[in-house]
C-alpha cells in the first residue's frame, strides 16, 4: 500500500511576498518607488528603508555598530516573517521614522 504525503503549502499573496522582499535592504527602495499602489507594500517598504539606512550608517561605527546591525538583522527577519504572513507589525522606532517618508 502506498500512502501519499501530503505537505502544507503556504501560498503568499503577491502583495505579502513584495511587502517581505522590501526587508532585503536595496529591495526596499525599489519596493517603494514600484508598488506606489499597494498601501500595504508601502508600510512594510517604508520600514526596510529606515532599516536599510540604519545598517547602512552603522557600518561605519566600530564595534557598536556591529552590534546595531546585529540588532537591525533580527528586526530585517522580524519584518519579513510578519510581512509574508500578511500582518502589519510596526517595528517600535522603525515604524515611526518610516510614517515621516512621503513619496
Amino acid at each position: 500500500m502506498s500512502e501519499e504525503l501530503k505537505t502544507p503549502t503556504v501560498k503568499a499573496s503577491d502583495s505579502n511576498l513584495m511587502a517581505a522582499l522590501s526587508y532585503l535592504w536595496l529591495l526596499s527602495v525599489v519596493m517603494l518607488l514600484v508598488k506606489k499602489d499597494d498601501e500595504f507594500v508601502q508600510f512594510h517598504a517604508k520600514q526596510g528603508v529606515v532599516l536599510f539606512i540604519a545598517g547602512i550608517i552603522c557600518m561605519v561605527i566600530p564595534v557598536i555598530g556591529w552590534l546595531a546591525n546585529i540588532v537591525i538583522f533580527i528586526a530585517v527577519i522580524v519584518g519579513f516573517i510578519k510581512a509574508i504572513q500578511g500582518e502589519r507589525f510596526e517595528m517600535p522606532l522603525v515604524g515611526d521614522l518610516a510614517k515621516k517618508i512621503n513619496i
